[in-house]
């Protein structure tokens, strides 16, 4: 299935479907006190944490205590722990899901997650190019000096992601390595640089827009199978996307065809009580209207910007309130079942690998990714990350 299909399905559904997640909310069932981890206090998934939050004060009398965590390691210990109910996570979920980068460590491994809900926004991902370079497309960029930031996997899987979608790989350009985020912009607008990856809202993309170089987005065409077939082998959380804010212009009069993928990602452990999740799932949907308006993004947590065909499995007790609403098909099913199938099979491979596991760092990390690889190919799924 493409991978915007479902999500066009969804916003097709008659208004009587979408208008059934406003029934029953009477069985919402929530604790009298929950613990989240998310972003930092200064970030938008904070915001949105405390906005839903303040709902589920307000209408079940369940009160939410953030934990703001300046980094995945701060967010995802605590939830690892079982000292917090959910996590608020950016794309590091994934990551942890599948035992990579971080996770692939001794005190990780793959975690056992499970998806409430996620936010899709108005932003887009994408690769910010200095805007006198004349790139259209990522194909563009082949021989133009790309950022690499030292320590941010997610950042440079996005880069990567990118450059596939192009054709290219980090050979057919100039890497250039920055030791923070921020100072990959400072380098673009220098000269010293040419793209960095970043959402297209964030204030060093609005730095470089204001800039004598200006900023570019390049465009990724919706229809490119071939291209988007690349970028997912690459990075598969990446979906089509019409951004409609960002740096440089962009709006709802003034799109661009791009990519994203949610943030946050409100992620619980597998064993999460079932009534706090479909609680949770039932109130977000039921009482979307008095917090979708409180937080910079809370609008993409309505149901028709859910994405039924991911890359982490849902919780159990959300599939089975996506039932009840008449969203969820036999295909949705299907793919979820293949998820939890996969987590299976990697839980088990990390058991069988800890048993002889190496101490020394680097030797774990790549013997567990070549036990990892293994794991999944026997069992018929792409390892995606080796």
């Amino acid at each position: 299935m493409h991978p915007l299909t479902h999500r066009l399905l969804i916003a097709a559904l008659p208004l009587s479907l979408l208008s059934a997640a406003v029934s029953h909310a009477s069985d919402v069932e929530l604790p009298g006190t929950m613990a989240w981890t998310a972003y930092g206090t200064n970030s938008s998934g904070y915001a949105q944490a405390v906005a839903i939050g303040n709902m589920l004060q307000n209408k079940y009398d369940s009160s939410v205590r953030i934990l703001p965590g300046d980094n995945d390691v701060s967010r995802m210990t605590p939830l690892k722990q079982g000292r917090v109910d959910l996590c608020a996570c950016g794309i590091s979920s994934y990551y942890g899901a599948e035992g990579v980068m971080m996770f692939a460590d001794p005190d990780w491994g793959p975690q056992p997650l499970r998806v409430i809900t996620t936010s899709t926004a108005s932003f887009g991902l994408s690769l910010a190019v200095a805007g006198d370079l004349d790139v259209e497309t990522p194909a563009d960029l082949k021989g133009k000096r790309i950022a690499y930031i030292r320590g941010d996997d997610a950042l440079n899987k996005g880069t990567e992601a990118y450059l596939a979608f192009g054709g290219l790989t980090w050979d057919d350009v100039e890497r250039v390595d920055y030791p923070g985020y921020g100072r990959s912009f400072d380098g673009i607008i220098a000269g010293d640089v040419d793209a960095s990856f970043t959402t297209t809202v964030t204030p060093p993309a609005q730095q470089l827009a204001s800039s004598p170089r200006g900023i570019s987005w390049p465009v990724l065409d919706p229809e490119d199978e071939a291209g988007w077939e690349r970028m997912t082998e690459v990075a598969p959380y990446f979906r089509p996307h019409e951004v409609t804010a960002g740096a440089g212009g962009i709006s709802a009069d003034n799109p661009v065809p791009s990519a994203s993928y949610p943030y946050p990602i409100v992620v619980a452990n597998q064993d999460l009580d079932d009534n706090v999740a479909y609680g949770l799932i039932k109130a977000m949907q039921v009482n979307f209207d008095d917090y979708k308006d409180n937080a910079p993004g809370a609008l993409g947590y309505a149901l028709e910007e859910q994405d039924f065909q991911w890359v982490i499995p849902f919780h159990d007790a959300v599939v089975e309130y996506y039932k009840e609403i008449d969203v969820w098909t036999d295909e949705m099913q299907a793919h979820q079942d293949k998820l939890v199938e996969r987590q299976d099979v990697l839980l088990s491979a990390w058991e069988s690998f800890m048993q002889d596991a190496p101490d020394e760092e680097e030797a774990f990390t790549a013997d567990w990714m070549e036990a990892r690889a293994a794991a999944l190919s026997e069992a018929g799924f792409e390892p995606i990350f080796e």
